[in-house]
């Protein structure tokens, strides 16, 4: 008798976003965006085990800030399973996830889509579907705007609400620094201020159709860490830093130390800074940690694979 598949292993990027530029509220709801996502070495492990038919899907969590994630139907790791089940014909979706975080939670880094590519892949295989990456993506775009870049990992343009990507070739390995806060910022809270700022004319008006900016492409293609630092943008971080004005004192800190660049990561409140190599991380590092700036500090390297099986147990 053939051997079946007891449980598989799949690991799963965070993502910072080297430029982020915020179009309008479209009809839909959602704003256009141009944005460049980079895939970078903090991971969520996610284990996926079979179950007996009829039990559903379970989860349990540890690993950093375990116990800010739902373990309820609103995980979107849950949601995926019972997508992907849904899509694959099966009664019921029956699995129980066992997730390990390790990037943080509601930090502007995709956690949360993190672990809905990483169910994606993992209930994939576990339940032998052998779906395609095309199909795995229109699911995953079903699933949130920064699932399908969590499975294609890399270095991406993602246009539309973030879901439509192209793929970019960048060279080299860049080395980031990446402080922590203390508690998370809303996403949509986070929109939605820098929604109102406009209205108001504290910031900018946007642009009908963000576009990335060519001097950062150029740089990526270059493997130009300088030109990569000088051009990291984030529309939505004055609406980060008006709802968290803590986070400045981290930027500050990443400027005096000579970071290349510093950033707010997506809709924050995690802040990251691109680091001339592993000993100015380093030193990075210690500023941050030491001023308080940061609950904890993260060094990683990026552009990093998206969502990937790392193990497969047969009984």
């Amino acid at each position: 008798m053939a051997a079946t598949t007891e449980a598989v292993i799949v690991r799963a990027p965070a993502k910072i976003n080297l430029e982020l530029r915020v179009g309008p509220v479209r009809e839909d709801g959602y704003h256009e965006l141009a944005t460049v996502f980079h895939a970078v070495a903090l991971f969520d492990d996610l284990t996926a085990r079979a179950t007996a038919p009829g039990a559903g899907v379970s989860i349990t969590v540890d690993g950093i800030q375990a116990d800010e994630v739902p373990t309820d139907s609103s995980n979107l790791a849950v949601k995926a399973a019972e997508l992907l089940a849904a899509h694959i014909g099966l009664e019921s979706a029956d699995v129980a996830f066992e997730l390990r975080k390790g990037i943080p939670v509601a930090g502007g880094m995709a956690g949360g889509s993190a672990d809905a590519a990483a169910a994606l892949v993992a209930c994939d295989a576990l339940w032998h579907a052998g779906l395609d990456r095309e199909t795995l993506h229109e699911l995953a775009a079903q699933l949130g705007s920064d699932v399908p870049f969590s499975l294609l990992g890399g270095t991406a343009i993602g246009g539309g609400r973030g879901e439509v990507l192209t793929p970019v070739l960048a060279r080299g390995e860049y080395t980031w620094v990446i402080a922590l806060a203390d508690h998370g910022l809303s996403t949509p809270g986070v929109y939605g201020k820098i929604d109102a700022m406009r209205a108001a004319g504290e910031v900018a008006q946007p642009t009908p159709v963000p576009e990335i900016d060519d001097e950062l492409m150029a740089a990526l293609r270059a493997g130009d860490a300088e030109g990569l630092g000088r051009t990291l943008h984030n529309e939505l971080q004055p609406a980060a830093l008006a709802l968290a004005p803590h986070l400045e004192k981290a930027l500050e800190i990443g400027r005096k130390v000579g970071a290349l660049g510093g950033i707010v990561s997506g809709s924050g409140p995690t802040t990251v800074f691109l680091a001339r190599d592993s000993s100015q991380a380093l030193d990075l590092a210690v500023a941050l940690t030491a001023s308080g700036a940061a609950v904890d500090v993260r060094r990683a390297t990026g552009p990093v694979p998206g969502a990937r099986l790392v193990e497969s147990i047969r009984g």
